[in-house]
């Protein structure tokens, strides 16, 4: 039997296979092929083998039955090295299959345009990653492509007499790759529909959206993954519009901005961030007066910062952020006025973002990796709303418990603690507080008054020290702010920093078995606190 130059072809993305498999018969190969592509290469004027004519066996079950068969698999797993493999095709008939071109059935497409699950789960491909695998096992005879893109290379090392080796590795572990990110689709999609938040074994899928310049040091390579299905309002959906490449710390102070900038809504909203953190967050009536009230936030640590604004940034804003050097401006839109003000300056990035202010996904998930291993969190979506408000209006219950000295103390529920309630005034700057210090580095405090930070403390490795740094960038504007803290306070000497700095109320989750000396030194301050239970540690 004189074995023949075959390749099987079968895609769902028929981008250049036609002129891929001119290429492989003017080469000297037959083309097999099924379905659809079969009926495309032969409206392309190429000869082409049906799948059924190969096997003897017709395609059954709607389709989902055609490569399933010795005939191909046998062709496809032979080691032409081995005589006893050769001999086995010789006496059964069957053709080797010298190079596989295939790419799976549009999972990833069916879930896209919200398909039901019967179907999504009929374009789980079975004959596809079968074929694709068992050539990529066998790669040393098999050439298998499965992305377009290698169609020229693969092309082009047959007309110089054969595919190299080098190649062929390349190619099989192309192989491995897709049908990973494949099956971890289709798994989490199941996952989903199970309701299953955190499964056994998991499998994240990503493709690469750049290639970076450098890391977080220019020691350090990089590079941007972006998710199968990039989440709307993220930096991974960005049209950028002016400005040299992003880099990887750039990506990552663009996050932080954005997950903070998502908890003011439709209200006029305007964060800077710098190295992840805010540095100055305002709102207002107009993006021009939220934006002012950042930048006074903090003049100094805006410079060359990141601002993310959830209205369009008009001719006035954008004269306004060309006083100083900023690194990116992020925004839903943007004027042709405020682009041409904006491009004056080269080194400045412009990102559009639509739907910048789009609340997560509920499936999506906080992700660390640490050295060995990966922490998987929800993301902290607690934030007060609605009913929550009651917690301004009304007096935290309070019982006598015991310490474990034998002491007797008081403990408190949520609610107000303190013999002073704070005024609508104030409860809105608390609220406003609380936004921010939630997506500031721990341990955090932050002050603020009338739609603005005044002072932010972040990433001190105790509460005090956040506090005094929070209240010497205030400065004079501390007096008659008010504090958020992520966490409770494990002594009152923050308090008494409050009152040294003409703070008038505070807002913190308590909870400390200090929590009534802190108390007692807000009534002899005459200083409002009031206890809301969540903490929000951000590390």
């Amino acid at each position: 039997m004189v074995m023949k130059k075959r390749a099987l072809v079968s895609v769902s993305d028929k981008t250049g296979i036609a002129e891929f498999c001119k290429g492989l018969a003017d080469c000297g190969y037959e083309i097999i092929s099924t379905g659809g592509t079969a009926k495309a290469l032969k409206d392309a004027g190429l000869k082409v083998i049906g799948i059924s004519e190969l096997t003897g066996f017709p395609e059954c079950l709607d389709g989902r039955v055609k490569t399933l068969h010795p005939a191909v698999h046998a062709g496809l797993l032979a080691m032409r090295s081995n005589p006893e493999h050769m001999a086995q095709l010789e006496k059964l008939g069957i053709n080797t299959i010298d190079v596989v071109c295939v790419n799976l059935y549009p999972f990833k497409a069916t879930l896209q345009k919200g398909a039901d699950f019967a179907e999504c789960v009929e374009n789980i491909d079975i004959g596809g990653p079968t074929m694709i695998r068992a050539a990529a096992k066998n790669y040393q005879d098999v050439t298998v492509i499965v992305d377009p893109r290698d169609y020229k290379k693969v092309l082009a090392e047959l007309k110089e007499g054969g595919v190299s080796l080098e190649t062929k590795k390349y190619l099989q572990y192309k192989v491995f790759a897709h049908t990973a990110v494949y099956d971890s689709l289709i798994s989490n999609y199941l996952a989903s529909q199970l309701g299953i938040t955190f499964p056994d074994e998991v499998t994240f899928a990503y493709e690469k959206a750049q290639d970076l310049r450098y890391g977080e040091n220019p020691q350090q390579n990089a590079v941007f993954y972006r998710e199968e299905f990039p989440r709307e309002g993220s930096v991974a959906c960005a049209e950028q519009l002016w400005g040299k490449e992003l880099s990887y710390n750039n990506i990552n102070d663009a996050n932080g901005a954005l997950e903070l900038l998502k908890e003011f809504g439709d209200t006029p909203a305007v964060v800077a961030c710098k190295h992840a953190n805010p540095c100055g967050v305002g709102t207002g009536k107009t993006v021009c007066e939220a934006y002012l009230r950042a930048y006074n936030s903090d003049p100094v640590s805006v410079f060359g910062g990141i601002l993310a604004v959830n209205g369009t940034v008009d001719k006035d804003t954008a004269a306004e952020i060309n006083k100083i050097f900023i690194e990116i401006v992020m925004a839903p839109a943007f004027t042709k006025e405020a682009l041409e003000i904006l491009q004056s300056k080269k080194n400045i990035r412009l990102l559009k973002i639509k739907n910048i202010a789009a609340r997560r996904d509920k499936s999506a998930y906080d992700m660390k990796k640490v050295y060995g291993g990966l922490l998987v969190q929800q993301y902290d979506e607690s934030l007060l709303r609605g009913e929550d408000m009651e917690l301004f209006k009304r007096k935290a219950e309070t019982e006598e418990t015991v310490a474990p000295s034998g002491k007797k103390r008081k403990t408190y529920g949520l609610g107000v603690v303190t013999d002073r309630a704070p005024t609508a005034e104030e409860i809105e700057a608390l609220l406003f507080g609380w936004k921010v210090v939630k997506h500031t580095k721990s341990n955090a405090i932050v002050i603020c008054k009338q739609g603005r930070t005044t002072g932010i403390g972040m990433g001190q490795t105790n509460r005090i020290w956040a506090a005094q740094q929070a209240i010497a960038h205030a400065g004079a504007e501390a007096k008659g702010s008010v504090m958020a803290s992520d966490a409770f306070f494990p002594f009152p000497d923050c308090v008494e920093e409050c009152k040294k700095a003409g703070i008038t109320a505070i807002i913190q989750p308590g909870g400390s078995i200090q929590d009534e000396a802190s108390v007692e030194a807000c009534n002899e301050a005459g200083i409002a606190m009031v206890f809301v239970g969540d903490r929000h540690f951000k590390h």
